[in-house]
């Protein structure tokens, strides 16, 4: 039996131990990692969906949770779509009937209309016509006095170039194509355009000024943030490090600032797409082409479709657009990349065809195929 003496005793009592948060820390704790342990052994509780891009035994694969794929794009679901007229022999075109039609002037005028609704639709459902045509109110729409139809009309070009020339990349598995709605999704600006922005720390010199600044363009982390201009606009060599341990570095050699930025620029293509490093790369040989599966092929041109869309349509714009919409560092016109067009999704608004019902917008030719809409159902 111990015996304590009686001022231990008597000082306890006045000084009692509070022990509720004590207690519920540890029961917290507790409760933390008897989950922890029913997860690492039952497994992910959630169910998912997994995508094989590679052989088995690699970790080449892309989860997705199954709650994610029934909810799908919201976006999708607002996609307007028409069957085009098929044209009769000896119809009046569009560049007959109206003045200063420069890009879709072969359609005939139910088309022509059909596809200027459309547009309407994607681009401006509020303001409707007047958006681009200054004298909509009138009945009047040959004068460019508003910005908006100069651009309008070169992104009609973008389209169908990138729909004609860069087919192997927009419907590399299944025919998908792009339409204005495709970035716009009913906005007159899409969501997802960029602006350069470096220097991002003016304050500093070297290459802390291009990052430790979380921004949404190093997608909130400290990687650096000037990855799209300098691979997109200025097409610096995407790189990561020489394969040798402690060799001499030489001229052209990738330094760590590289590898940095390669790694920033591969983050936005993953959350761009909604998918993992493996869709595109074997994880155990990120360097070895030999390994990557066919998705790499397919994003690789897609960097170059971007590279050839930013130089010939949207930089050029650089001097139509008001002071309001362009870039507030350097003055800059908006610019796109990945995430412009898929949004999160491996393929744009899940893969939906977009493009069937407008082969105006698949053309750069000027003259478009309507044989699909000439089939006569069986009866």
């Amino acid at each position: 039996m111990t015996i304590r003496p009686k001022w231990y005793d008597q000082w306890n009592k006045d000084n009692p131990t509070g022990l509720k948060g004590l207690v519920i820390l540890l029961g917290t704790t507790g409760a933390a990692i008897f989950a922890a342990i029913l997860v690492i052994g039952l497994g992910q509780p959630f169910p998912t969906h997994s995508m094989q891009t590679g052989p088995r035994g690699t970790a080449m694969y892309v989860p997705e949770f199954a709650a994610d794929l029934r909810t799908g794009d919201p976006t999708v679901a607002d996609y307007y779509t028409d069957e085009p007229f098929v044209p009769e022999p000896g119809e009046d075109l569009a560049g007959d009937i109206y003045e200063n039609v420069q890009v879709l002037g072969g359609l005939t005028d139910a088309n022509f209309n059909r596809l200027m609704n459309a547009m309407t639709l994607w681009v401006a459902p509020d303001q409707g016509c007047a958006y681009c045509h200054a004298g909509a109110a009138e009945g009047e729409y040959a004068s460019d006095d508003l910005y908006t139809k100069i651009v309008a009309r070169s992104m009609l070009q973008m389209t169908q170039n990138i729909n004609q020339n860069w087919d192997i990349h927009v419907n590399a598995n299944t025919q998908i194509g792009v339409t204005c709605y495709t970035c716009h999704r009913g906005r007159n600006v899409p969501n997802n355009i960029w602006f350069r922005i470096s220097p991002v720390n003016e304050a500093m010199a070297g290459w802390s000024a291009n990052q430790n600044r979380v921004t949404m363009t190093s997608n909130f982390t400290s990687l650096p943030s000037d990855y799209l201009e300098t691979y997109l606009l200025d097409y610096e060599r995407i790189s990561v490090h020489d394969l040798e341990p402690r060799v001499q570095n030489l001229p052209g050699d990738p330094l760590i600032q590289q590898a940095e930025r390669t790694y920033a620029f591969m983050n936005y293509i993953s959350n761009s797409l909604g998918v993992n490093c493996t869709f595109c790369h074997n994880s155990r040989a990120f360097y070895d082409g030999a390994q990557v599966t066919p998705q790499w092929s397919t994003a690789s041109l897609g960097i170059q479709m971007v590279q050839e869309l930013n130089e010939v349509y949207l930089i050029p714009l650089g001097d139509v657009y008001p002071p309001k919409r362009l870039g507030p560092v350097h003055a800059d016109p908006p610019l796109v990349a990945c995430r412009t067009c898929h949004q999160g999704y491996q393929r744009p608004m899940e893969g939906l065809n977009v493009i069937q019902n407008w082969p105006e917008l698949a053309s750069t030719s000027g003259e478009y195929d309507y044989s699909a809409f000439n089939e006569v159902a069986p009866e």
